[in-house]
């Protein structure tokens, strides 16, 4: 029984240092690298899906219910890309040897085009929520929710146009054997887990929209 009592301290800080393990393996995701990939992952998949909207755009009164459901889709992938990039941020502030040896983006980038993307997609989504919550009509919120768009259409147009060039390599290295970094599987199944948490919500919350149906094609 002694012998147990004195081991129990050093039982749980074995457990608490294997926690912090994880934890930390899950933060850093295969270190600068391996967070340049997920960001990468999570964009192609943001492109693809964004373009599915887009399309939707154009023919909003017949595929209304679409919109809102690749809308709605499309939350928790803008939540990872969101969280992969402030990571890259924070660690690059922070000192960090490797994000610092990978350099800051362009200062144009960073300070102008970066911050309108965030602020416009949080504007864009959150109203888009909004109006799923109130009764259909015209108004300052629909209002923003189009001027959001023209904006942050503009500023990402700009963002793709930068980072295009270098996406294929960083979305496709987790898949080939020879590229391979530390928490490739993590990476992809984080990607895959914000696609499923993301189908999950658009089907649990796609009833709200059904009062928009008839309003839209009316107006």
């Amino acid at each position: 029984m002694i012998a147990d009592a004195d081991e129990l301290p050093m039982r749980t800080l074995i457990a608490a240092s294997s926690a912090v393990a994880v934890v930390g393996n899950v933060l850093r995701l295969g270190g600068s690298e391996g967070n340049a990939r997920l960001t990468g992952s999570t964009g192609v998949l943001l492109l693809v899906l964004l373009a599915v909207e887009g399309f939707t755009i154009l023919f909003i009164r017949s595929l209304i219910s679409m919109h809102v459901f690749v809308g709605l889709l499309l939350l928790p992938p803008v939540a990872l890309k969101l969280a992969s990039t402030g990571w890259r941020a924070l660690r690059y502030y922070t000192g960090s040897r490797q994000y610092v040896q990978r350099g800051p983006p362009h200062p144009v980038m960073r300070l102008v085009v970066a911050p309108v993307v965030v602020l416009s997609t949080v504007v864009l989504l959150a109203t888009g929520i909004a109006m799923l919550a109130v009764a259909p009509r015209g108004g300052p919120l629909l209002g923003l929710h189009k001027a959001s768009f023209v904006v942050w259409l503009a500023a990402t147009g700009i963002h793709v146009l930068v980072y295009l060039p270098c996406l294929p390599r960083l979305a496709t290295a987790d898949l080939r054997r020879g590229t391979r970094v530390r928490s490739a599987w993590l990476r992809l199944g984080l990607v895959a887990a914000s696609v499923a948490a993301g189908a999950l919500l658009a089907v649990s919350a796609l009833h709200l929209a059904t009062p928009w149906l008839d309003w839209v094609r009316l107006h």
